[in-house]
């Protein structure tokens, strides 16, 4: 399992942009359903900077997120939205309470 976070930064002009092609990818995930994936975004108070959190479980390591389309549309001009590029940190858990749990929803 890997669990990894994403944060950057959009432009000004280009957020309500980066929000919908984020809420493309959700609603995909909502069809789709892909196996080996818990997954969350998060706009912070700013309104341009946002944070994506991932937990990775397939037993090959693979990311279900790339065979998305959305998520390819996503990711494809992601660049020029930004500010600050997107940077990916590994988290290493010591602890949570339900947030990766199975049908929790808080």
């Amino acid at each position: 399992m890997r669990r990894v976070m994403v944060k950057y930064k959009v432009k000004p002009d280009r957020a309500a942009e980066n929000e919908h092609y984020i809420k493309e990818v959700f609603a995909q995930l909502e069809r789709d359903r892909p196996a080996g994936l818990r997954y969350a975004s998060f706009k912070l108070e700013d309104g341009l900077s946002f944070i994506h959190i991932a937990s990775l479980e397939a037993a090959d390591g693979s990311n279900p997120l790339l065979a998305l389309a959305a998520f390819q549309d996503f990711t494809a001009q992601i660049k020029d939205r930004c500010d600050e590029p997107p940077v990916t940190t590994t988290l290493n858990e010591i602890g949570s309470y339900r947030l990766f749990a199975e049908g929790e929803h808080a």
